[in-house]
């Protein structure tokens, strides 16, 4: 696979502020021709550069008013215990993102939930009934200093 270029990484980075550009104004905004734009963007999409389009959404507008960025310690690595555990993850609709770590916690999950009450549910309810975790490790976030997506 060729790398990106000036070029593809200008794209990447318009798209990324507005996925809902017209292939006219992507095309303006990185000083290119339509028909070689739209070429690059099918490309990128084609080596899975570009894997989908998206809204940006506030969680805390549709009510999800609290971010906690949760540490998972296994009690066993074994190839089940990590196969149940991550499936489980999977289904559960808070956790927003699960990153299979490497230091002293093994997955950072990011979680929304209305509010503490509900995080003390998420917890009891969900987590909890998670066989073989060997500790839970939770930091609230109260605030955003930096966002940014692969291509600031």
């Amino acid at each position: 696979m060729p790398p990106l270029d000036t070029k593809d990484r200008q794209i990447i980075r318009a798209l990324q502020e507005d996925g809902r550009l017209t292939n006219q104004d992507l095309a303006e905004k990185v000083n290119l021709s339509p028909s070689p734009c739209l070429r690059r963007v099918r490309l990128l999409e084609e080596r899975g550069v570009i894997t989908g389009y998206a809204a940006k959404v506030d969680a805390a507008a549709c009510g999800l008013e609290i971010t906690a960025f949760i540490r998972i310690s296994l009690q066993r690595h074994e190839g089940a215990n990590v196969s149940d555990f991550e499936a489980r993850v999977r289904r559960i609709p808070e956790i927003l993102a699960c990153y299979l770590m490497t230091g002293e916690a093994d997955y950072l999950l990011r979680v929304v939930v209305a509010d503490l009450k509900a995080y003390e549910a998420f917890v009891r309810d969900q987590l909890h009934h998670i066989p073989g975790i060997a500790s839970i490790n939770t930091s609230l976030v109260y605030g955003v200093v930096k966002e940014t997506s692969v291509f600031p």
